[in-house]
């Protein structure tokens, strides 16, 4: 297989170029869990009873009981055979009406309580709340693993350098240098991800070389580390070039929780197709050096007149 050279220089407050090579991309995959801790508000014995015996969630109608009145929920009934769990008797096609009932007449608070959330719900009207919970985790931004971590940022930023040895940058500018000897061949994922810290948040730097169609391209794109609506406030722009020409891309970063795959297959980010991408590289073209440069600003509202002007990272 192949490797790769990755070159990453982050410029700042006067430090000079400083150039980190890597000779293969990362290939982790963490098996570590971050607990969630549900609601610190104390079960009672009704949300006892709405507990799923087999699977231990919450359970929504229908709601299905044996002849004897232990109940369990709709997707665990399949998973047991249509047998009781309890008692080992045949579960039939009895519903709890009243246990359903009773679900109807309480309120909740989001399962998401314990990292913030202070909002309660009817019981039917809690889980669609949670599924978009602004306070619910974030899942691991790293894209070359399956990796399952979920946390808050803090805890994935810790995540990212300690387990996947992520690279950390403090400050807005960037320049990253791709070398690939043989760039007519590329697997796709091959890729980079490098984490700046400025203006108070975290910003997932991705590069990568993927197949489209019958040749390769390679692309650069940024991630806000928090949600969609706080992503709108910061802008980026990217810009490779040589021999007298450049690509200059400016966009709005995407949140993590859209995923790596998802912002990738939506071309949102520099775009550089192979023969480009050889022209930019120079000499022979029979080697890829590619230098992407680029830059995070933060839009700030004019009170004045309603406009955004950018706030300079200095």
């Amino acid at each position: 297989m192949e490797m790769e050279s990755i070159e990453c220089v982050s410029l700042s407050d006067g430090i000079e170029d400083e150039e980190i090579q890597s000779s293969s991309v990362h290939q982790f995959s963490s098996a570590k869990t971050h607990n969630i801790i549900p609601s610190g508000i104390a079960p009672t014995s009704v949300h006892e009873l709405l507990e799923c015996p087999v699977c231990t969630n919450s359970m929504y109608p229908p709601i299905h009981q044996c002849h004897n009145g232990h109940t369990l929920c709709s997707t665990c009934k399949t998973r047991v055979h249509n047998r009781c769990p309890t008692c080992r008797q045949e579960l039939g096609d009895i519903r709890c009406l009243a246990l359903e009932k009773v679900a109807e007449s309480l309120e909740l608070p989001c399962k998401y309580y314990s990292l913030g959330c202070p909002e309660i719900f009817p019981y039917y009207s809690k889980l669609k709340h949670e599924a978009l919970c602004n306070f619910r985790p974030y899942n691991c931004p790293y894209a070359g693993s399956e990796c399952s971590v979920t946390g808050d940022i803090p805890y994935l930023v810790a995540h990212l350098r300690d387990d996947h040895k992520v690279d950390m940058h403090t400050g807005c500018t960037f320049n990253h240098r791709y070398v690939k000897s043989n760039p007519r061949e590329v697997e796709n994922a091959t890729w980079m991800l490098t984490v700046f810290h400025c203006f108070g948040q975290y910003f997932c730097l991705h590069f990568e070389a993927f197949q489209l169609g019958v040749a390769p391209v390679y692309m650069a794109f940024l991630r806000f580390m928090g949600d969609e609506t706080e992503a709108r406030n910061y802008s980026y722009s990217l810009e490779v070039g040589a021999n007298g020409r450049k690509l200059i891309w400016e966009g709005t970063p995407r949140s993590i929780r859209d995923s790596h795959r998802k912002v990738r297959d939506s071309h949102d980010g520099l775009i550089i197709q192979r023969n480009m991408a050889l022209f930019f590289s120079g000499g022979d073209r029979k080697e890829l050096k590619l230098r992407v440069t680029g830059r995070i600003w933060k839009e700030q509202q004019n009170p004045e007149g309603g406009v955004c002007i950018p706030n300079l990272c200095s």
